[in-house]
């Protein structure tokens, strides 16, 4: 156990910077995920959408709200 003020308060504190910062770069890591993810899926929707003109002459129906 630490002695002086200082090191007490060091002590007490490190955990809850710790914590917090491993929640950050997990947060983090979900979010450009999310990211990638939605690029990559818009990506295949474009490509989709773009062989159904082709392969039928006309545009491609609107996404429904639910997708």
């Amino acid at each position: 156990m630490p002695d002086g003020v200082v090191s007490g308060i060091v002590f007490a504190l490190t955990p809850t910077i710790v914590v917090g910062l491993i929640f950050w770069f997990v947060m983090r890591a979900i979010m450009r995920a999310d990211r990638t993810e939605r690029a990559a899926y818009a990506k295949v929707e474009a490509e989709e959408r773009a062989r159904f003109e082709r392969e039928h002459g006309r545009p491609a129906p609107a996404p429904t709200p639910g997708e």
